[in-house]
């Protein structure tokens, strides 16, 4: 009897043994399959989706289980209530530090500004469509608008893809002017075109930005342009492009009846703006010596100059950043890349060379026929379905349409206006590659 009682002990005891071996040994177990985070492109959100599905697990849980030891993983287990891991090994820490900083750089939000009053509804979707398409960065867009276009923009913005809506954010501002009169302000030139110069004192909260007119599209990430941003030297606050290159052709240097930026004056179109830089500073100017604080500036410069601007608040911007000139940095011409560089001939040699990457249509070129080119580029984006292939659906469609513009004076250097998008387009398909790479078998 007490033989068996022994054999039955020593039955139990090597079953206990076997499940706390095999409870506590798969936790070092390598996981089934790694994934090769090189090649998602987590900028578009396939990281999650792909590694979730294929793991049936939280992606953050598979890379803390690739990394952490049977240890590490007890201890992660006594953390779940809330507290941090208070040990841990230092090869797990480090690991895990850097996956943190990388998803705080992929993070990181651009914002872009726009005003929109009158007809402009469909003209500004489709800008806001262009950045969304080739960007790489999350965006925050600040949409002012006249109230009948704010529930139009809710509506529009809200009908688009949720792999699209998940790249971005938005919020509609009323028309409002903090200084003035602000029926004035809004008939300086264009509907509303004058709300740009109070940005700096409405987004408060936002340090750096955007802004462009309604009738810019983006053929290459928007990314691009806010890295301007780090080229800003200690003064610079502000940046745009020359009104021409030419001056002796050049509106400002012929019949400007104010002072201007430069030789040929700047255009407003696209302007990137260190917002917390311009509120600190105090701006030189032609009514007193010691320098006006931005908001107390633009009306006094209104009520001095109004009776000889043409171009309204790009006028302003000229008059201030010629008594400031060591606060603008000047882009090159192809970011803000106008009719008017091509219209009496080329004469944009960035352009040339690297393609167009921020095209401006103004004159209304989006919508007649006066510029082929232009109205051609602006369709395609208009007419591309969000997901649909970019190669088939929106490029080849833009390769073929040029064919019908070789003659007009901005369509013979098709390579202009399609470089950059080629280029783009290519960038964001590798982007979207996703591999999955199983462990060799032996």
């Amino acid at each position: 009897m007490r033989i068996h009682c022994k054999i039955l002990v020593i039955a139990v005891c090597f079953g206990v043994f076997l499940l706390l071996y095999f409870f506590g040994g798969n936790g070092a177990d390598d996981p089934p399959f790694k994934v090769a985070k090189d090649y998602f492109p987590t900028s578009f959100g396939i990281v999650n989706i792909v590694a979730s599905k294929l793991t049936k697990k939280p992606l953050h849980k598979l890379n803390i289980a690739q990394k952490q030891g049977p240890e590490d993983r007890k201890e992660a287990k006594i953390s779940r209530g809330g507290k941090a891991i208070a040990k841990s090994k230092k090869k797990s820490e480090v690991g895990l530090g850097r996956s943190a900083s990388k998803r705080g750089r992929a993070e990181e939000v651009m914002h872009l500004a726009v005003v929109a009053c009158g007809n402009r509804l469909e003209e500004t979707l489709t800008m806001v469509k262009s950045a969304l398409l080739f960007s790489i960065k999350r965006i925050k867009f600040h949409i002012f608008a006249e109230d009948p276009l704010a529930s139009q923009f809710e509506k529009g913005l809200s009908q688009w893809p949720r792999a699209i809506s998940n790249k971005f954010q938005y919020s509609i501002y009323p028309i409002t002017f903090s200084v003035g009169n602000a029926e004035e302000w809004k008939k300086l030139f264009k509907p509303c075109a004058a709300q740009r110069l109070f940005l700096p004192v409405i987004l408060k909260d936002v340090d750096s930005l955007l802004y462009v007119d309604t009738d810019v599209l983006f053929l290459r990430p928007m990314d691009a342009v806010w890295s301007f941003l780090k080229a800003f030297n200690t003064t610079q606050l502000a940046a745009m492009a020359p009104e021409h290159e030419i001056p002796k052709i050049g509106w400002y240097s012929r019949f400007a009846r104010h002072p201007f930026y430069g030789i040929a004056g700047v255009n407003s179109g696209v302007m990137l703006m260190n917002l917390t830089r311009i509120r600190s500073t105090l701006f030189k100017n032609s009514m007193i010596p010691n320098g006006l604080s931005w908001e107390d500036l633009l009306h006094p410069l209104y009520q001095k100059y109004k009776n000889h601007i043409t171009w309204g608040d790009q006028d302003l911007l000229n008059i201030i950043f010629h008594y400031n000139p060591e606060c603008l940095y000047t882009f090159p011409c192809q970011w803000n890349y106008r009719p008017d560089h091509c219209m009496y001939g080329s004469n944009c040699k960035g352009a040339e060379e690297e393609g167009v990457s921020i095209l401006h249509g103004n004159r209304g070129v989006y919508h007649d026929d006066k510029q082929p080119a232009f109205k051609v580029v602006y369709d395609a984006i208009h007419e591309y379905p969000f997901e649909d292939n970019m190669f088939q659906s929106l490029f080849y469609p833009l390769q073929t349409k040029f064919l019908d513009t070789v003659n007009t004076l901005c369509g013979r250097i098709p390579q202009v206006f399609l470089k950059q998008v080629e280029k783009t387009m290519r960038a964001v398909y590798e982007k979207k590659v996703v591999r999955h790479v199983r462990p060799p078998r032996k």
